[in-house]
């Protein structure tokens, strides 16, 4: 099994997505072969990836340590 992205094309009154080979290949796909597909229209976000697209004046470490600092009540 293997994820890959994909966009979608309007076929008819269908719409459809296209295999890349390398998908194919990886997982011997033949014609009219029965397959499976998962859905999903929402792309998965990470922390990470938010974090990674703002800009801030400060870098990231500093930040998260100023917070850590405000916040330590002493537990």
């Amino acid at each position: 099994m293997m994820e890959i992205k994909a966009k979608t094309k309007k076929w008819g009154n269908s719409i459809g997505i296209l295999i890349p080979k390398e998908a194919i290949r990886k997982e011997n796909i033949k014609p009219d072969q029965e397959i499976t597909v998962l859905i999903s229209s929402k792309p998965k976000t990470t922390g990470k990836d938010i974090f990674g697209k703002w800009k801030f004046k400060k870098p990231v470490e500093q930040l998260m340590r100023e917070v850590d600092k405000d916040f330590d009540v002493g537990f």
